[in-house]
């Protein structure tokens, strides 16, 4: 109350200077992203051909996947059929579905399916709050896997996913705690929301989180498709089951353990949500979560950064405090900009006004053409198909910052609630099932299991995979 009563006196008293002081402070967060998102774009790619290998299944080790579910009864068989596809000796495999104590529904669409023997349901006491995090700790009891994967209940995961993990993992040696999947948005198509949600996807999984890797920088997770050494998960704890974006958090842990996350190309294909009840919902859980992870690890900024060390300190905060602020601050400097340019029309010229006017249309302009550029260079073709994305970006990110704001205000009065974002049967597996109507063989592709391949494609899902 202090700091904000000083701030609203230096308004009132010093407005030009205070506002100028202002606008420098602030647009440094906000170019913080912008200068991130430019280095990553450097090296920024299609998701590359991935090759893999066989090994005797009796020298691979069991692997375990969690997959928790609430409220999921309708996409029950697909996720099962998901997990049925992967190539793993199933003698191997431990998978391993969660359901809260009170979801009945889900748990009677599970024991409507003659799960396989690898298969099995976990039920979490209702005890402590109702996260996934915690959904994953209960579980994490039961696994016997020397690995472990988690999946959402709407994913579809390339079948070569673990065998491409488990690759990585014995190239990485015992440093190598996780490694991370591609997302990629199977509903495309369906509306500006999921169009959207597919470009943010691209450029963060094929752009950003490769270039993070690749320096030995903080990852910031994903949700899903996260493969864990089993060892280092123990020895970090486990998820916090009170931070509803778990995976940031455990990303930002496992390096400040001395732990090292690499990316993977054989990607996990999920849809978006088509409607913006259910979008701003689950993108307020994420800023809300990312907000968690930056208070909770800057409690004690010094330890912070000797554990993580000075330029992967600076890094990993000017990211993700870079994410939260600029999306806090974007609907202020459009706003600012039209009333500086009002008041340059109407006032005449004046140094103070244009100079503002200027560092707002220079940060601007700089946000939306490196996020542009970063998704540009890793969207897949079939993706960026007859969509303009650069006109359609300011929207986009003030819809982001409606939801970051909803999520600062969340932060005080709900912390620890998690919204759920429902989820329903991708097109492709309804038309199979006779869910749905006939779908062209184009959408039908798109929205399919990936399966590998021995020819290059340019379909996102397939990762242009071979097995050799």
């Amino acid at each position: 109350s202090l700091c904000f009563g000083g701030l609203i006196a230096a308004l009132i008293l010093w407005l030009w200077p205070t506002m100028l002081f202002l606008h420098v402070a602030l647009s440094i967060f906000f170019f913080s992203c912008v200068f991130i998102r430019l280095l990553a774009a450097r090296q920024a790619r299609r998701l590359p051909r991935v090759l893999t290998y066989k090994k005797s299944t009796n020298d691979l080790p069991v692997y375990s996947i969690l997959v928790p579910l609430y409220k999921e009864a309708a996409v029950v068989p697909q996720i099962v059929s998901a997990m049925s596809n992967l190539y793993w000796p199933k003698h191997k495999l431990d998978v391993k579905f969660i359901c809260e104590e009170t979801d009945l529904q889900t748990q009677l669409a599970l024991n409507r399916i003659s799960l396989s023997p690898y298969m099995s349901v976990l039920v979490v006491p209702e005890i402590g709050p109702k996260t996934k995090p915690k959904a994953l700790n209960f579980a994490l009891q039961c696994a016997r896997g020397e690995f472990v994967a988690i999946y959402d209940a709407e994913d579809r995961p390339h079948p070569l996913q673990l065998k491409e993990a488990y690759k990585a993992f014995e190239a990485g040696g015992e440093q190598l705690a996780c490694v991370q999947a591609p997302l990629i948005i199977g509903n495309f198509r369906n509306g500006f929301l999921p169009r959207m949600f597919a470009f943010e996807y691209a450029a963060l999984f094929r752009g950003l989180l490769p270039w993070l890797s690749a320096g030995n920088y903080v990852l910031p997770l994903g949700g899903t498709s996260n493969h864990f050494r089993r060892t280092a998960l123990n020895r970090v704890g486990g998820w916090d089951a009170y931070n509803v974006t778990e995976d940031a958090d455990l990303g930002l842990r496992l390096a400040r353990f001395g732990y090292s996350i690499d990316v993977i190309a054989c990607g996990t294909i999920e849809d978006a949500p088509e409607n913006f009840v259910d979008w701003y919902k689950q993108r307020t859980r994420w800023f809300k979560g990312w907000m968690q992870t930056t208070l909770v690890h800057l409690r004690e900024p010094v330890k912070t950064k000797q554990q993580l060390g000075t330029k992967r300190f600076l890094i990993s905060q000017l990211y993700m405090i870079g994410l939260i602020a600029s999306a806090l601050i974007h609907p202020i400097l459009i706003m600012s900009l039209f009333i500086l340019l009002g008041l340059t029309i109407t006032g005449g010229f004046q140094v103070n006004q244009v100079i503002l006017m200027g560092l707002d249309v220079v940060n601007i302009c700089l946000a939306y053409l490196s996020f542009y550029v970063l998704g540009r260079k890793t969207i897949e073709p079939v993706e960026a198909q007859g969509y303009s994305y650069l006109p359609s970006i300011m929207f986009y990110w003030l819809l982001m910052s409606f939801a970051a704001w909803r999520a600062a205000w969340q932060l005080f009065r709900h912390p620890f609630l998690w919204e759920k974002t429902p989820h329903y049967p991708s097109e492709q597996f309804a038309a199979e099932q006779g869910l749905a109507g006939h779908l062209d063989q184009d959408e039908g592709t798109r929205n399919s299991v990936p399966l590998p391949m021995i020819n290059g494609s340019s379909a996102p899902m397939t990762a242009r995979s071979r097995s050799v």
